[in-house]
């Protein structure tokens, strides 16, 4: 299996059935028709994450992920995603599901994004959520 790890940064988080996401997100990257080299989770803080926001992006906003895109071929994914753990629980309670509900929507999200799709026009994101949801409902876990 290629390799997806997942890490931690200025916070403490387990995500629960590991080799189960692994699988989930390998198996949406194939569907898409690429392939998986190296995919890097970073689970962190509202902080450190706007942090990122500010040194690499110029932004300086809160956000629940922020998708780096390493790689060098066409069609072969390298990547790292940095995820607040704190705005996925606020989201969770502000759209009223499951954290880790929301955490899986996150995790796809950024792995869409290395797959080339885009969320910045409306058109952009109503396909992106489509795809969420498309892959959400593909789990093979309980969440």
């Amino acid at each position: 299996m290629p390799a997806i790890q997942f890490f931690e940064e200025d916070i403490s988080y387990k995500l629960k059935n590991k080799t189960a996401v692994r699988q989930w997100i390998n198996e949406t990257v194939l569907a898409e028709g690429f392939k998986l080299k190296e995919l890097n989770y970073i689970f962190c803080s509202d902080d450190y994450l706007l942090q990122i926001n500010q040194q690499y992006l110029d932004h300086d906003t809160y956000t629940d992920i922020i998708t780096f895109d390493n790689s060098e071929k066409d069609k072969v994914i390298v990547g790292d995603i940095f995820i607040s753990i704190e705005r996925i629980r606020e989201n969770a309670l502000k759209f009223n599901i499951t954290e880790t509900n929301e955490l899986h929507r996150v995790i796809i999200h950024g792995a869409l994004h290395l797959l080339g799709y885009k969320d910045k026009s409306t058109a952009d994101k109503q396909k992106m959520t489509f795809k969420e949801d498309f892959y959400l409902n593909l789990r093979i876990f309980n969440s």
